[in-house]
């Protein structure tokens, strides 16, 4: 039971993480969820659903945030 609580604050913590960070860079990058969705080829609501923790992107979906705002995909979670 104590690793399944762990586990799942593990995973919230990492979620945050991602959100702050496609935040962070998005901004640093002067761009709008919409922008960053049309240069992602992800959309804005998805870019929003990732930036406020509703979103669970794919390994394929990090990879076009992270190029979209030529950044390392590791650079979304070290802030």
């Amino acid at each position: 039971m104590l690793f399944a609580i762990v586990s799942v604050m593990a995973r919230t913590s990492t979620r945050q993480k991602l959100a702050k960070g496609v935040k962070h860079y998005r901004k640093a990058a002067g761009l709008s969820q919409e922008k960053l969705g049309i240069n992602s080829g992800l959309g804005r609501s998805y870019i929003s659903g990732v930036e406020r923790c509703e979103r669970n992107p794919s390994l394929e979906s990090l990879e076009k945030i992270a190029k979209a705002l030529k950044v390392k995909v590791s650079d979304l979670t070290n802030l």
